[in-house]
């Protein structure tokens, strides 16, 4: 049994600025080797979240833990242990790249001995190589925000923390990215904050969903749907077809006759279904579980926050 304490654990963190309370009562606990993916809209709270879990602004009530121990009560630990890189970059614009990461390195406690071979190997995870000796001032906005990343790995810390990474990105560069945050996910374990909802889907293996402060929703972003399967059939099928089959709990046509999404009992997989589609001498042609839908459960949240307060 691993009873080793999460890389990170906020535990009932709250927040007031300017009198209001921006982050309320919320709980997350990430472990080495996972990447939480956080989303909420603009002003949900994230920004604050992430900053807190950093050692950057100190939470009204709750407690912040780097593996188990009190970040506010030990503060060193951010220099060394914890990676953040802020919405907007924090460059120097009167240094080289190179010149950067290796003061960021310094920053964080790197022994001036291993400073070159931990800022070329940040220079080469984020294809930093033909930018590394022009000053960060001229660089584009997404090479300035791959040296960001740069600087909040460039130590090797345990925790990672990104608030929006690919903004600014190009397609490539964004792909490029999500390739080094999921080869940074099997040593470290990471937060990052984003708007695209593609990126958390691809990256990440939990999500959490920030609204007006209040953690709504948490889990795997690929757990299974409630063994809802998607079927499709050659020709039209009717609601008659899944009477008397007691391992259908429900089933519901998808945009017409030919695309049905089926709930089965717990317990019963596709196979089953099948057989008993096949027995029937049902057209069927295509059977896939139904992957839960990131967008929906986003929307749906924002919807009931904004009908409660209607």
């Amino acid at each position: 049994m691993n009873t080793a304490a999460p890389m990170l654990e906020l535990a009932q963190v709250s927040r007031r600025l300017a009198g209001r309370e921006v982050v309320r009562e919320l709980s997350l606990r990430v472990a080495r080797g996972r990447i939480l993916g956080l989303l909420g809209v603009n002003g949900a709270g994230k920004t604050t979240t992430l900053r807190m879990a950093c050692g950057v602004l100190a939470p009204s009530r709750g407690q912040v833990r780097v593996e188990g121990r009190d970040l506010y009560e030990q503060p060193q630990l951010a220099r060394r242990h914890i990676g953040y890189l802020p919405e907007t970059p924090p460059l120097h614009g009167e240094l080289t790249t190179r010149e950067y990461l290796s003061f960021c390195a310094r920053l964080h406690g790197v022994a001036r001995s291993a400073v070159a071979a931990a800022v070329e190997r940040a220079i080469e995870r984020c294809a930093l190589g033909e930018v590394a000796r022009r000053l960060t001032g001229a660089l584009s906005k997404g090479y300035r925000q791959r040296v960001g990343v740069a600087q909040a790995i460039v130590h090797e810390p345990g925790l990672i923390v990104l608030d929006e990474p690919a903004s600014g990105l190009d397609p490539v560069q964004a792909l490029r990215l999500r390739e080094l945050i999921r080869s940074l996910g099997h040593d470290h374990a990471l937060i990052v904050s984003t708007h695209v909802l593609p990126d958390v889907a691809a990256c990440c293996d939990e999500v959490a969903i920030l609204h007006r402060g209040t953690l709504r929703h948490v889990g795997p972003v690929a757990a299974a749907a409630d063994d809802r399967y998607e079927a499709q059939f050659s020709t039209a099928v009717d609601a008659t077809l899944w009477q008397g089959l007691p391992l259908v709990v429900a089933a519901a046509a998808q945009h017409d006759a030919l695309h049905w999404q089926v709930r089965l009992a717990a317990g019963t997989g596709g196979a089953a279904l099948i057989a008993a589609l096949v027995a029937r001498g049902a057209p069927l042609c295509g059977l896939r579980r139904a992957s839960p839908s990131l967008e929906a459960t986003f929307l749906a949240i924002a919807a009931s926050d904004t009908a409660q307060a209607a």
